[in-house]
């Protein structure tokens, strides 16, 4: 797997593509020539429920990106895949998390294939979307059909895949440790670039808000601690844009009287801000009703930050019980006790020390290994 096009998302967009920017670092770092075919468009403004699908951040100098992929124009799908036969690439690898970009990357992925060289492997972060439509799984198949191959993240996204396919070649592996995000700062300075009292306890709540994240969860639970006398010195921060309706957490915050514990930053997170956060939390909790796997808690462990997780699909199988944080049902009261618990016989220090043998089993090259390994499944 010599010369490779990660065709997905990548600079100037947000979100996965740091991941893909990552990821073609680790396979150039291995020996392979690697190009990036990226979006010229992603999702029509009036299709993307956030504020910006642009990153804040300096380009990458040390990455070959081209924009030249439109998402809804198939005569465009049509001239990519013919450029991208043309190069005849050992392995094109792809992302799956959507099923409104299988029409585009399946038909792509199809034209490709007809020079009968290049292998064709995917990504998934989901088969089976957190939020459903009509046509999900009629173009979730047609995504299916034109690959070779496929590496998965959690056992959640295998299960998915196997109502799909059981012959064609997968490969687990864990989603990596994210180390772009500069290393760990002391609280005091943490506190300080956030304007925050340093003074106080702080818990995290971090990323994109979607309902299925479970942040209503959250604040169930902290009115129970708060109830309970255990918030006095603690404050919860949420950071992250809303993707959904706003208003309804803004009012479920009056109602339970909790306004004044939270810190709401309702914005995109720079990726230069990220490691503040995690430096001036004590945990993250992730209170999730449904998930696949999360990037985030990989950012939780860079930053060997203990963490609180719901048993809701994939976020299980990456923390241990008990050793770096907790697992509990997606329920109010299990959460706010997990919250107690881990303030309790010096559990905070021993987890963020657990966490640091622990994140090992979260590399870029095993990763890396993993998609090479499943190409020469594929052959």
């Amino acid at each position: 797997m010599k010369n490779i096009v990660i065709l997905s998302t990548a600079y100037p967009y947000r979100g996965l593509a740091l991941f893909n920017e990552m990821l073609a670092r680790t396979l150039t770092r291995r020996g392979s020539r690697v190009n990036i075919i990226n979006f010229s468009l992603l999702y029509p403004d009036f299709l993307f429920p956030g504020k910006t699908q642009y990153s804040e951040s300096p380009p990458p100098d040390d990455l070959q990106i081209v924009q030249m992929v439109n998402s809804i124009n198939p005569f465009n799908w049509w001239r990519v895949g013919r450029h991208i036969r043309k190069m005849r690439p050992d392995a094109v690898i792809l992302r799956y998390w959507t099923p409104f970009l299988a029409p585009c990357l399946g038909t792509i992925c199809r034209i490709i294939s007809k020079n009968r060289h290049t292998v064709i492997i995917t990504q998934l972060d989901n088969i089976v979307p957190h939020e459903k439509h009509l046509f999900d799984n009629i173009l979730t198949r047609y995504f299916i059909n034109s690959m070779h191959g496929f590496l998965y993240m959690s056992e959640k996204v295998k299960n998915g895949l196997d109502l799909f396919t059981a012959t064609k070649p997968s490969v687990f592996a864990p989603h990596p440790v994210f180390s772009n995000f500069g290393e760990k700062v002391s609280r005091n300075e943490a506190c300080q670039r956030l304007n925050i009292n340093t003074e106080k306890r702080y818990l995290l709540f971090f990323g994109l808000i979607r309902d299925y994240k479970g942040l209503d969860l959250l604040f169930d639970a902290w009115a129970n601690l708060r109830k309970n006398g255990k918030t006095d010195d603690k404050k919860l921060i949420v950071a992250g844009e809303f993707y959904t309706d706003k208003t309804k957490y803004l009012r479920q915050m009056e109602r339970l009287g909790i306004c004044g514990d939270v810190l709401l930053h309702d914005r995109f997170i720079r990726d230069e801000d990220v490691k503040y956060y995690f430096s001036a939390a004590d945990l993250l909790v992730q209170p999730y009703k449904n998930a696949t796997q999360s990037g985030v808690t990989q950012i939780a462990y860079q930053f060997e930050t203990p963490v609180i997780v719901t048993n809701a699909g994939g976020l299980a199988e990456i923390v241990p019980d008990g050793k770096v944080g907790y697992v509990v049902a997606p329920d109010a009261a299990q959460i706010a006790r997990a919250v107690e618990k881990i303030y309790e016989n010096g559990n905070l220090q021993r987890m963020s020390e657990n966490i640091v043998s622990e994140k090992r089993r979260f590399s870029w090259d095993y990763y890396a290994g993993q998609l090479e390994n499943l190409y020469e499944l594929t052959r």
